[in-house]
């Protein structure tokens, strides 16, 4: 750095090099500091590795910024509540006294659509889980003629599905990396009898209208890998705190994912379709109720010959 700083005065070039340079510096300083109020990891990739933080908790530095910024504040979104309620978000962002408003959405889901759950679903940690839950699929992929997304809580399981499915049926299969998003879902969108096979990113902020999408499978319900390290050290410092991490945070993030994931069913008032959810857990498992109790409401079914039946009377 020192002899970085005496050659920075000679061109411009040189003096932003300097200045990078120190500011890479700060940043890797503020990595291995000593707060605990930062989580921090580090990925490796093939040619490079990153070093990443975030915060353990918002909540206080929130809280300053809505004090310093004196205005009404306004949250709106689709899936903030879980079973009705706002705790879990307004807790998240430290908010302690807002009025909270929700309103049923304008869809007439009870007779736009239909929840199916089949019964005798595999565990989701049984080895053969995917190729098992194909068997279910595919005959509700034939009711629909293709035009499903397909969702995953894994890259391991799509990478799974991808291999397993093209000879079972004989629609247009699309997987999520395949194209760039917005082609890979013109392209969707263009066949009209496809099935499109996505993770996280195709949970949320997708708007596929009209027939082209009628039908939404769900592999499992959506709870955030135990691995992953931010999440591990949320999970730590609320058990310290005598918490129930499962059931207090695990569960609310996972019931907001599942409403985002079913939100890409229906986008209009003329869309119909079918919610297919694979995960067992949801009626055996005690907070499967609450994932029950947070998406729209529904007729369900346990029985592939109301889905075709449902099917049949759109046409």
């Amino acid at each position: 750095m020192a002899q970085l700083s005496i050659a920075s005065v000679k061109t411009k070039a040189l003096d932003n090099a300097y200045k990078r340079a120190q500011e890479l510096l700060q940043q890797l300083s503020a990595m291995f500091d000593h707060d605990s109020q930062w989580i921090r990891w580090f990925e490796i990739h093939k040619k490079w590795f990153t070093f990443s933080r975030t915060p353990l908790d918002i909540t206080t530095d929130f809280q300053k910024f809505m004090q310093r910024h004196q205005a009404v504040w306004i949250f709106t979104s689709a899936t903030l509540t879980v079973a009705h309620q706002f705790k879990h978000f307004s807790a998240s962002l430290g908010l302690e006294k807002a009025k909270t408003v929700s309103w049923d959405s304008p869809f007439d889901y009870a007779n736009q659509s239909l929840f199916y759950h089949p019964k005798g679903l595999p565990q989701p940690s049984a080895e053969d889980f995917i190729s098992r839950v194909l068997e279910f699929v595919v005959p509700v992929l034939e009711a629909s003629e293709g035009r499903a997304f397909f969702l995953f809580t894994s890259h391991r399981s799509l990478k799974q599905a991808e291999t397993l499915l093209p000879g079972k049926i004989s629609y247009p299969l699309f997987v999520q990396g395949s194209l760039p998003k917005a082609k890979l879902i013109a392209e969707f969108k263009a066949a009209g009898n496809a099935v499109l096979l996505g993770t996280s990113s195709f949970w949320e902020g997708v708007d596929v209208r009209g027939e082209a999408l009628s039908c939404v499978i769900i592999e499992k319900l959506p709870f955030s890998s135990p691995g992953d390290p931010v999440l591990k050290a949320r999970l730590s410092v609320m058990e310290q705190q005598g918490k129930n991490p499962f059931f207090e945070y695990q569960v609310p993030n996972a019931v907001i994912a599942l409403k985002q994931g079913v939100g890409r069913l229906v986008r209009d008032i003329s869309d119909r379709g079918v919610l297919m959810v694979c995960d067992p857990r949801l009626l055996k498992r005690a907070y499967g109720q609450l994932f029950l109790d947070s998406v729209p409401p529904m007729k369900r079914t346990r029985d592939l010959a109301d889905v075709q039946r449902f099917f049949q009377d759109g046409k």
